[in-house]
């Protein structure tokens, strides 16, 4: 199944609602509701929380009313995850590009939920840093209350993944890596969506080729089973050290990251799952 939130904008006001992706097209939960008399949740964070069911789907393509994408905004998945887990050099190349030393354990670090933004929406380049760069990633979506599970147990644990573009002020970085949740937490700096597919629609995850592009143009790619951590690994690992919540999100990581300026169009694309784009503007 995969899932989306719509927005509508009415003036002043903003509403942001969970709709089912079918063969026809996005259904709106509230139609699903409408129609069929269900009571399903209509925000997607809500939805998570409540369990994702294969009997939503169902009910989906049961519901006439079907949008195309063209004739709709999509929004962040959600607003207000409890918390986002970003992965540092997860893949080899990604720490050479840093001059880094290769981490023996996951190189992890959080980011607040004021960092949110959806599809569409620009990147806010800060007037602190002169060399901020984008990073495409695969984002795991927690989907029950997780703490201390083993590696083989963890996907039942999960909701299903999602495209993230990830950015950073590398320069901060580069002057100085305790500075990294400053780098890592400047408004606008995480985009996620447009769509959660649940792992049922996945049939190898490890096959998932995730790629960083810039106006268009491949920056550079590179294969989830070249992780130096695994997605099942690295749900397992933060699950023991952090209770892991429905709707918490760990991004696993980049192949590389791009250099981005005001006019740019950065993006994540991840082979079958779809790309997330975001444009750039500066703040100066």
């Amino acid at each position: 199944m995969r899932l989306a939130t719509l927005r509508e904008t009415d003036g002043q006001n903003v509403k942001e609602e969970a709709a089912v992706v079918t063969s026809r097209g996005l259904v709106p939960v509230r139609e699903i509701n409408a129609h069929l008399g269900k009571v399903w949740p209509t925000e997607l964070y809500r939805l998570i929380h409540q369990g994702l069911s294969s009997l939503l789907l169902e009910d989906a393509e049961r519901t006439p009313i079907a949008l195309s994408p063209s004739q709709v905004q999509f929004g962040p998945l959600y607003r207000h995850p409890r918390k986002i887990w970003g992965i540092g050099l997860n893949y080899r190349e990604h720490a050479q590009d840093l001059s880094a030393t290769f981490p023996s354990e996951p190189a992890s670090f959080m980011k607040g939920d004021q960092t949110i933004i959806g599809p569409g929406d620009h990147v806010l380049l800060p007037i602190q840093s002169e060399r901020v760069t984008a990073e495409a990633e695969l984002g795991v979506v927690i989907g029950r209350t997780c703490r201390n599970v083993s590696q083989d147990e963890v996907l039942s644990y999960v909701a299903g993944v999602c495209l993230v573009l990830d950015m950073t002020a590398e320069d901060m970085v580069l002057k100085n890596p305790r500075y990294l949740t400053r780098a890592k937490n400047f408004d606008t700096f995480f985009s996620f969506g447009p769509e959660l597919i649940t792992l049922d629609e996945i049939p190898d995850l490890l096959s998932l080729r995730v790629g960083t592009y810039l106006n268009g143009a491949l920056h550079r790619e590179n294969v989830v089973s070249n992780m130096a951590f695994t997605p099942d690994y690295l749900v397992s690992f933060h699950s023991h050290v952090a209770t892991l919540y429905p709707g918490d999100i760990i991004s696993t990581g980049t192949p590389g990251a791009v250099l981005i300026r005001g006019g740019d169009v950065a993006e994540c694309r991840i082979e079958t799952l779809g790309e997330l784009k975001n444009p750039v503007r500066g703040m100066n």
